[in-house]
């Protein structure tokens, strides 16, 4: 017989809740708090983008898109990662508009996984990976990166996390929460493995504009990679666009369209006036973009130099907007020292430890926040640190 407490699915109530948000929920509508937690640019969408959305509104543009997405948008996303990463894709075949690129991670687990299929992920990486991997019936592998290697995923790493079971690796960099990059020769060795092994790789290159030193390499330009690789993005990031919601994937045309008949049956389509926003970032945006990487380009600089200097060792990341400053010279835990400096110094976190393994003795912080609140937040960790430690 049925009771309340058996009406949750036990894959769903046993999964713990984001660990991110914890620390959010904490500090949203409390204005005593800085929050360095949340990794949402403080910028407002290019205002082309904006206006090209009223305008959109006022024509009534308020309907469905075909379910792949607006063909303009595909082709803007085709010319794109062709011109910036030298990847090549079909519009009308190999590229799906999604709600968000969280969408587009979920669609592609449930197109590949089977259950007890093995997906390696390294961490510490973004919460949302293992969790949505269990929930598609897959086994969630970490694979632990460390400092010393400068959290850079290694072939000797991955050749001992390769089972029989190995069906996926999932790739994220510039990392969240490291800020970690990978250059085309460190991802070299990785390609001759995930060949060896018959891997599909999906990669999350959200943070791809957010390359502060070289140039990001995507995984799918690496000799023999584009087949067997799904490219997940989207335009939360470079171009402040987190609550329109669209994202996209790129990939071989059997996996594109497995994906996109699961989206059929779920989100249908992604918002059109955000599509019509994506379209004209790509069109016309691209100064602005540029303009608010180089702010948080300068934010990193200052923000990282702080850190350093009241004793929090961080090693300097090369992309995304989080800094990962070492906590361990205070002797607190990752969950203690976030939980403090929340309660004592009221500024908002993320502990290192809900990012997996390698994570412990860490703490996450956005960058992403405006300069004058990331200087006050760092007066108020060294009046903490002074008084508290």
């Amino acid at each position: 017989m049925l009771t309340k407490s058996t009406w949750v699915s036990p894959l769903v109530r046993d999964l713990p809740p984001s660990g991110i948000r914890k620390f959010f929920n904490a500090a949203e509508g409390n204005k005593e708090i800085i929050s360095l937690g949340v990794g949402e640019p403080d910028f407002a969408t290019p205002k082309a983008a904006r206006e090209a959305c009223i305008r959109a509104l006022e024509r009534g543009r308020t309907m469905y898109t075909p379910n792949e997405g607006l063909m303009e948008l595909r082709e803007e996303i085709a010319a794109y990662m062709h011109g910036s990463f030298g990847v090549s894709y079909e519009p009308a075949k190999e590229i799906l508009v999604t709600v968000g690129g969280s969408e587009a991670i979920d669609l592609a687990m449930r197109a590949i996984l089977e259950p007890g299929d093995e997906m390696i992920i390294p961490v510490p990486g973004y919460i949302a990976y293992a969790p949505i991997c269990t929930l598609n019936g897959g086994v969630p592998v970490p694979l632990e990166m460390t400092a010393a290697q400068s959290f850079k995923l290694t072939a000797e790493a991955l050749r001992q996390a390769i089972t029989t079971r190995s069906k996926v690796l999932f790739v994220n960099f510039p990392s969240n929460p490291t800020g970690a990059v990978m250059s085309y020769e460190d991802w070299l060795p990785i390609t001759k493995l995930v060949e060896e092994h018959n891997l599909i790789v999906l990669s999350d290159e959200i943070y791809a504009e957010l390359t502060y030193e070289g140039k990001h390499v995507s995984f799918a330009s690496l000799p023999g990679m584009k087949e067997r690789t799904v490219v997940i993005s989207g335009f939360s990031k470079a171009f402040a666009m987190t609550g329109m919601r669209v994202g996209y994937a790129c990939g071989g045309q059997e996996l594109i369209a497995a994906m996109t008949k699961i989206h059929q049956y779920t989100a249908l389509c992604a918002p059109i006036v955000g599509q019509v926003a994506a379209i004209e970032c790509l069109r016309n945006c691209m100064e602005d973009k540029d303009e608010m990487v180089e702010a948080f380009n300068q934010r990193r600089r200052m923000f990282v130099k702080g850190l350093s200097e009241l004793g929090l060792i961080c090693r300097d990341p090369q992309g995304a907007f989080y800094a990962f400053p070492s906590i361990a010279s205070t002797g607190l835990t990752s969950e203690q020292f976030a939980q403090r400096l929340l309660q004592e110094a009221k500024v908002a976190s993320v502990p290192g430890s809900v990012f997996g393994s390698g994570g412990e003795g860490f703490i996450r912080c956005s960058y992403a926040s405006s300069a004058s609140n990331l200087t006050e937040a760092m007066e108020r960790i060294g009046r903490w640190m002074r008084t508290a430690m």
